[in-house]
């Protein structure tokens, strides 16, 4: 397979770095988005296996550090084959116990991020993916988006919100062969989530799947590699439902 070439946004950590590694295995040449951790982002980098991987910056809340970190990408590449819409917040705000000014903020930074950054990065990396079958963007939605998220309200709308953009743009970029598709993951079993999961809220979060476990990162890893695939063009505006049985929709 021709090697190719991967820009992962918040991808210094937990899903994203196991992302990097997994593409990384298969030969292909990883750019690492990271906000503010540059040293978790190098560390990453030179973990990976293969040469000419790249770490790259950018608050996902800013259209032109979007842009420009996109565009850097690209020139260090020649080229973006496959974009994963990784990096993603989610913050405690609970309608019924937040002050107004808390839900204001929290709406606005997490639509930002999970939603309207994603949205900006994709735009970005079009103009730079080849047409013909072999491009692909992958985001990273979650269960949240179907069974609703009561403590993080915003974050379970952008996770909604993340499919139909994945889906409207699907469809408007078939014509190129640009597939896109979506993961729905349940609880990963990242340092994110290690301040409930090492609770004992964590063994309520097990039970939530008849397997009593939740996932590891280096499992979405694998389905996301699967995702974006040259060879699964079909599947393209496919939502994957990806959390053990635990949350179940028709």
């Amino acid at each position: 397979m021709t090697r190719r070439t991967i820009l992962i946004t918040g991808g210094s950590r937990g899903i994203g770095a196991a992302i990097a590694q997994e593409f990384a295995l298969a030969g292909d040449r990883i750019a690492i988005h990271y906000v503010s951790s540059k040293a978790d982002a190098e560390t990453v980098r030179s973990s990976l296996p293969g040469d000419g991987h790249i770490i790259a910056q950018a608050d996902l809340r800013n259209p032109n550090a979007i842009r420009t970190m996109v565009e850097e990408v690209a020139k260090a590449f020649g080229k973006i084959d496959v974009l994963i819409n990784n990096a993603g917040v989610f913050i405690d705000h609970p309608i019924e116990s937040t002050t107004y000014e808390e839900w204001q903020s929290t709406w606005e930074h997490t639509i930002g991020v999970n939603l309207i950054g994603a949205a900006n990065t994709s735009w970005c990396a079009l103009q730079h993916m080849p047409k013909g079958g072999t491009s692909r963007i992958v985001n990273i939605g979650s269960r949240g988006a179907f069974r609703g998220e009561p403590l993080s309200p915003a974050y379970g709308a952008s996770k909604a919100a993340i499919v139909a953009f994945g889906q409207s743009i699907a469809k408007a970029l078939a014509p190129m062969r640009i597939g896109v598709t979506t993961l729905a993951p349940g609880f990963v079993e990242t340092e994110m989530a290690a301040r409930l999961l090492d609770t004992s809220e964590g063994d309520v979060i097990r039970a939530q799947s008849p397997f009593n476990r939740v996932a590891k990162p280096e499992e979405l890893a694998k389905a996301v590699y699967f995702l974006a695939s040259p060879d699964n063009e079909w599947a393209s505006g496919a939502v994957l439902d990806f959390n053990g049985a635990s949350y179940l929709r028709m």
